[in-house]
């Protein structure tokens, strides 16, 4: 079965999170993303949050910048999500976006190795190992989890260029796509995310994300317009809908046939009723998704 989500945007004051998540929750919406754009939201406290007023929904952060972070505070925060609520995090980390990445002065001269140096030692800190490196960017002497989680806790990649998605093949337990990935653009996606695994001899399941930009209501098509030209996306065929229940569910097969696992509905920034759109999303597009 496809996986099916929602995204909360951080176009959206913190605040109106509880109500977005309880909704989620009460609905059966399967999961419901959070995004940590700068200079907006804190992802690991907004996903504590909903996961602490929530009883069922997953929550997914996509995605944690890694140049933000050292990667020992990452797998304590994430150990933690994890203990606390068995099953239902999903964190995704990515290179971030460089600009950003400039303001703060963590912009990395290698994104490449920063986050295949963070990959490695996070996912092995989460399998409760004791972790001794020194790479470019990470270093870590004698460091072990006193709380590891107690399953397993899969890291995703949040990638898009061709380099990253063979990393994270090799490197990540899933791969999560922007919503300017277009069903052909998904299909490429896993055939390099495929070629990393290759390399790397995984034979381990690699789940793969991709987010839908969709519209619904009397103004759906003008405001997906509106999104898709704020980032240049205008011109790219085939990206994004607009439409009723039916046709948005017509997008999401699309995306799952291309090769997509879960497909999480991206409401347009400016979306009149984000409570209305997890309705929407849960109760009359996910009846239609096989």
């Amino acid at each position: 079965m496809t996986g099916l989500g929602a995204v909360f945007r951080p176009q959206l004051a913190p605040e109106r999170l509880r109500s977005v998540a309880r909704l989620a929750d009460d609905t059966g919406l399967e999961e419901l993303w959070l995004w940590e754009d700068c200079f907006r939201e804190g992802g690991i406290s907004a996903a504590a949050a909903a996961l602490a007023w929530t009883e069922r929904v997953k929550v997914g952060i996509g995605l944690l910048p890694v140049p933000l972070r050292n990667v020992a505070l990452t797998a304590m925060e994430a150990a933690t999500l994890h203990r606390m609520f068995p099953g239902r995090p999903v964190l995704a980390l990515g290179h971030g976006v460089q600009d950003w990445m400039g303001q703060v002065g963590a912009r990395a001269e290698s994104p490449m190795t920063l986050l295949r140096e963070h990959l490695d030692a996070l996912r092995a800190l989460l399998r409760g190992e004791r972790v001794s490196v020194r790479g470019r960017y990470v270093r870590l002497d004698d460091v072990a989890l006193d709380w590891p989680p107690a399953a397993p806790a899969p890291v995703i990649a949040g990638v898009t260029g061709p380099r990253s998605l063979r990393l994270s093949g090799e490197a990540a337990d899933g791969t999560l796509l922007t919503a300017s990935t277009p069903p052909d653009g998904v299909r490429a996606a896993r055939r390099l995310v495929d070629e990393g695994r290759a390399a790397a001899g995984r034979t381990d399941p690699h789940q793969v994300v991709v987010y839908l930009l969709a519209a619904t209501g009397p103004d759906a098509a003008s405001r997906l317009r509106a999104d898709l030209a704020a980032e240049g996306d205008a011109a790219v065929p085939d990206l994004g809908v607009a439409g009723d229940a039916g046709a948005v569910a017509e997008a999401v097969r699309r995306l799952a046939d291309a090769g997509a696992d879960t497909v999480v509905l991206q409401p347009t920034a400016d979306e009149p009723d984000p409570e209305g759109f997890v309705r929407f999303v849960a109760e009359e597009v996910r009846p239609l998704v096989p």
